[in-house]
């Protein structure tokens, strides 16, 4: 393996995604688990990575922040097609702080802010209008002023312990390259088959 940090080469890897990818690059599968144990999978955008991990943010009541916060276990898959890669990743999730909460919302378009007020994210409405009637009611209330966090909104890190990076390779002989957290807060790496 050509790097000893996998964040070197996931940045790496981003990068050249971002140059290829026609729409959304930082785009992520997520995985969670509810309390009956069946896994949920949808899209959510990858909003900041470092050393500590790979944020998102969501509604908390919505259904990936409560079994998240029931189960904080995740799984990650980034898959760029036009690069013919993947990322997986497996870790612990932590919530983000209140200062990068704040931060990442404050950064957000106005529209934006007021549509996370607005919309309660994964539950039933009786229709379009309801949402739009609740955007109306938000942006009279918050008017010209400042639009805050709203306390339901914040941010989710996933703390990765396995990071498989995956290239498509001919005749289906694909590289794997896996890296391992160990006990010291380091890395193992290894080589799967395809």
């Amino acid at each position: 393996m050509s790097q000893e940090n996998p964040f070197d080469l996931f940045r790496n890897w981003l990068a050249e995604a971002e140059k290829t990818e026609p729409n959304d690059p930082n785009a992520m599968a997520l995985a969670t688990v509810g309390a009956d144990g069946m896994p949920s999978v949808r899209m959510v955008l990858l909003k900041g990575f470092d050393e500590q991990g790979f944020v998102f943010y969501t509604n908390l009541s919505s259904q990936k922040g409560q079994e998240l916060a029931a189960h904080p276990k995740a799984a990650l898959c980034f898959h760029w097609k036009s690069l013919k890669r993947q990322i997986r990743v497996e870790g612990l999730v932590t919530p983000v702080s209140e200062e990068e909460a704040d931060a990442y919302f404050a950064s957000r378009a106005r529209d934006s802010r007021i549509g996370a007020w607005a919309s309660k994210q994964s539950h039933p409405m009786q229709g379009r209008f309801e949402l739009e009637q609740r955007v109306a009611q938000y942006a009279l209330k918050f008017n010209i002023g400042k639009v805050p966090r709203p306390p339901f909104w914040s941010g989710f890190r996933v703390t990765p312990q396995k990071i498989e990076f995956w290239r498509d390779k001919p005749f289906r002989l694909h590289e794997r390259n896996v890296f391992t957290r160990t006990a010291e807060g380091g890395w193992a790496t290894s080589t799967l088959f395809p």
